[in-house]
């Protein structure tokens, strides 16, 4: 959050109305509900509800909005992008009787284990935590700087771990659901959530630098497989790996096999992770392919272990590899792999 109180940045946008009456006419509804990326049908029940309305109503009770009620309705935004539900956010914009604006103090989130709220929302979220609240708020406005606030305040207080399972996959979905009920309409929501959060994650991947004696084991792999682009899963797995100081070789979306099976070859991989999102994707034969892949002199191979990731394994027999189930249980086995000093399941 900001150093400046938000009641702060309210309480000049009230002194400044007087003043911002006089200098014209003031933005329409219209307009103003694009610059903060809301509809004009929204503040219409923002000023019915709450009273936040123009200082200036142009001839015919045209609303009018000045730079002071500018200010005052991002306030507010930002107080919503914050998880506070309007109701309760409206009123800070209220003067109390002595003029003063009363203070408002943003939550910072449920703890672990807290209550969820089952407000209603834009996206359908269902009963998740506040934060994913705020969070799908500031994305729907396209509001970046809020978006980018929400996810960093949300690896702080929660962890790297809870803040991916808790708030970032439930609002992923919420968008995903979104889009593919509205046509193309909240596509670039998608777009701009999924950025961040790629964003997010990466900030807490540090690739190790190897000094001295090259390591007993080789790095994990991940890599998706052919044909799959959805990479946010395997990022969310690079990151917790590094924050364990593991080494990591991160490859992405929709690596050709050739691709992999020559980069497998190079670098001797302890683990390799193959991540499939879809059924249609994922791919049996590849998975054994990979695990029988070898590498080293004759009479001293090495070959690594797969394990499979995502729901398009759902169903797929795998004997010998890994199925994890969620990111704390592959993170937890893959730790395991590096404590013991050899792939589990190795020879």
């Amino acid at each position: 959050m900001d150093e400046r109180p938000l009641t702060a940045d309210i309480e000049d946008g009230l002194r400044s109305q007087d003043t911002a009456r006089l200098t014209g006419a003031g933005l329409t509804t219209g307009a103003l509900a694009r610059r903060l990326g809301v509809s004009p049908t929204t503040l219409r029940s923002w000023d019915r509800r709450y009273g936040i309305g123009p200082a200036v109503r142009g001839e015919g009770r045209h609303r009018r909005w000045t730079p002071g009620d500018v200010a005052v309705l991002e306030a507010l935004c930002r107080l919503t992008s914050a998880g506070v539900p309007p109701a309760e956010a409206a009123l800070a914009p209220r003067r109390g009787t002595d003029g003063a604006v009363p203070e408002v103090v943003v939550p910072p989130g449920p703890p672990k284990g807290a209550t969820r709220s089952r407000a209603s929302g834009t996206l359908p979220l269902g009963d998740v935590r506040q934060e994913c609240r705020g969070l799908a708020r500031a994305a729907v406005r396209l509001d970046a700087p809020a978006v980018e606030q929400q996810l960093a305040s949300a690896v702080d207080d929660h962890g790297l771990v809870v803040a991916w399972q808790e708030v970032m996959v439930p609002t992923l979905h919420a968008v995903g659901r979104k889009w593919a009920s509205s046509g193309d309409r909240y596509v670039e929501v998608e777009h701009l959530l999924s950025w961040h959060v790629s964003s997010a994650l990466r900030r807490y991947t540090r690739p190790l630098a190897v000094r001295g004696a090259a390591p007993a084991l080789g790095p994990v792999l991940l890599a998706c497989v052919p044909g799959e682009q959805h990479s946010l899963p395997l990022e969310a797995l690079n990151a917790g790996l590094c924050e364990r100081g593991l080494p990591t070789r991160m490859f992405g979306g929709a690596v050709p096999v050739e691709a992999l099976t020559a980069a497998v070859a190079r670098i001797g991989p302890a683990v390799v992770v193959l991540w499939a999102q879809t059924r249609s994707a994922a791919s049996l034969p590849l998975a054994q392919h990979i695990a029988g892949a070898q590498w080293g002199v004759r009479g001293a191979r090495g070959r690594p272990v797969v394990m499979l990731g995502g729901p398009g394994w759902l169903g797929r027999p795998g004997p010998g590899m890994l199925r994890p189930t969620t990111l704390m249980e592959a993170l937890d086995v893959l730790a395991g792999v590096y404590a013991h000093g050899a792939p589990a399941g190795s020879s």
